[in-house]
């Protein structure tokens, strides 16, 4: 064995002989499909009969450990004494009782209702306040953002929350993780950003013809926008209380056309195009919790998920080049937004309009994949600059994550039995802290919402 290093010696002619063919347009669309088969062939592990995404059934001792705040043999007890709730299905005789999400779901009302009033059976909700929007962001790839959002949103629906999941990166990775095939840009929020802006250029053609002027063209694509409402691009998922706006390849053609269309119509707002979208279509009303997957850059897509959310969540590793980019991030952040606000207010200064200034009820980085022997001083250094917008809990990277990815399928998705019993608390108990952690986030705003509503209501 030589004891120089790999890169030294290196023929050149054995350099020739091993290298292919020059790669031409056509090898990437074979690269492609090959990869497409692949994914396929990935995806398509956990389908059942009908070709579905099928979400695995949980155990007794999961639901009473994890889901559900009961004792086993109480559980067990409320079963016997209620045969019309669901008594689950046993893989051997004798043996461990399975329910589905679905069954998790009824018979975590049934304790809602007839349990002890001092547990905590049914996820707080203040009545007559609309969803919260989840925007998870960071221009730094391979910090966990897309699976950090999957499983907060799994952790959610698991809670017991009505959950709705946009994928707004071209990427199509949140698309993938809940099993979903997107056709093209009319399957994803385009058709809605498409419509805001149609209906903007209405009411702006109708404000030209009063003043005698040429309307603005709106084409066919703006026309066929106007009738796509949120209803029609939601679509089920394995998951009985996650629905989703999927994504693919074409989506990031708004992020040459937004642009085209502000140039046109100046007075568009563009950056309220989803929020109000979702808004109008009553999604608001029918879900308790949207998250928004953003693409790694601050392109026109993250600015609209930006300006809809109420909570900024941004993943960050425990490095100093990824400190680095998420300072940048933040920066680049106060520059887009600061700069809409001194264009609107200008105006609206002008005009004696209330000024614009946009607000979230929280913005907290987390830092995600953690190693604790070697990231322990450099978390803690990041913690020191960034104070409080720092989340104290530092999500591990453990083998059950790794595995899971493997397998397409999420922490919540994957099998205990499949795992060491140990490895398998370990992962989930990183993924349980990080949810944990955003539920403080949300109850304090569910809250303070709640409060100013009734003191609003005290003083008319």
């Amino acid at each position: 064995m030589s004891d120089t290093p790999p890169y030294f010696n290196i023929s050149p002619d054995r350099a020739l002989a091993e290298l292919p063919a020059p790669t031409d347009t056509a090898a990437l669309r074979r690269i492609a499909e090959a990869c497409g088969k692949g994914r396929s062939d990935l995806a398509g592990r956990g389908l059942d009969a009908s070709g579905a995404r099928q979400l695995r059934p949980f155990s007794t001792w999961e639901i009473t450990k994890y889901l559900i705040p009961v004792a086993p043999a109480h559980f067990r007890r409320v079963l016997r004494q209620n045969p019309d709730l669901p008594q689950g299905v046993s893989e051997t005789e004798g043996g461990a009782k399975w329910f589905s999400l679905d069954e998790v779901l009824r018979l975590r009302a049934h304790f809602g209702q007839e349990g002890s009033k001092a547990k905590e059976y049914l996820p707080y909700r203040p009545a007559g306040l609309p969803a919260k929007v989840v925007a998870v962001a960071n221009f730094k790839g391979g910090v966990g953002k897309t699976s950090t959002c999957a499983h907060l949103a799994m952790s959610a629906a698991l809670d017991g929350y009505r959950v709705l999941v946009v994928d707004l990166d071209s990427q199509g990775s949140m698309t993938s993780i809940f099993g979903a095939r997107i056709e093209d840009e009319w399957q994803t929020v385009f058709p809605l950003l498409a419509r805001h802006y149609a209906t903007h250029l209405r009411a702006e053609n109708q404000r030209r013809l009063d003043r005698g002027e040429a309307p603005l063209p709106l084409d066919e694509t703006l026309t066929e926008a106007l009738e796509v409402a949120p209803g029609d691009i939601i679509r089920r998922t394995h998951w009985p209380n996650i629905d989703l706006i999927g994504a693919q390849l074409n989506l990031y053609w708004s992020e040459f056309q937004i642009p085209v269309w502000r140039m046109a119509a100046r007075s568009w707002k563009l950056w309220d195009a989803l929020g109000d979208a979702l808004a109008e279509g009553g999604v608001f009303d029918e879900y308790d919790l949207i998250f928004l997957d953003t693409p790694p850059a601050l392109g026109y897509l993250t600015i609209n998920g930006l300006a809809a959310a109420d909570i900024l969540l941004v993943p960050v590793g425990a490095s100093f080049v990824e400190f680095d980019s998420t300072g940048r991030f933040f920066d680049m952040l106060h520059a887009t937004f600061a700069s809409i606000e001194e264009g609107e207010n200008m105006a609206a200064r002008a005009l004696g309009r209330e000024e614009l200034a946009f607000e979230w009820d929280a913005v907290q980085a987390v830092i995600t994949r953690f190693d604790s022997v070697q990231q322990t001083e450099m978390a803690s250094l990041m913690q020191s600059y960034m104070g409080r917008t720092l989340s104290p809990f530092r999500q591990d990277f453990t083998a059950l994550i790794g595995q899971a990815g493997e397998s397409v399928n999420g922490i919540y998705e994957a099998d205990y039995r499949d795992f060491n019993r140990d490895t398998y608390a370990r992962g989930r108990a990183t993924f349980d802290e990080t949810y944990a952690a955003f539920k403080r986030l949300l109850y304090g705003t569910w809250r303070r919402d709640e409060r100013a509503g009734a003191a609003e209501t005290a003083a008319q």
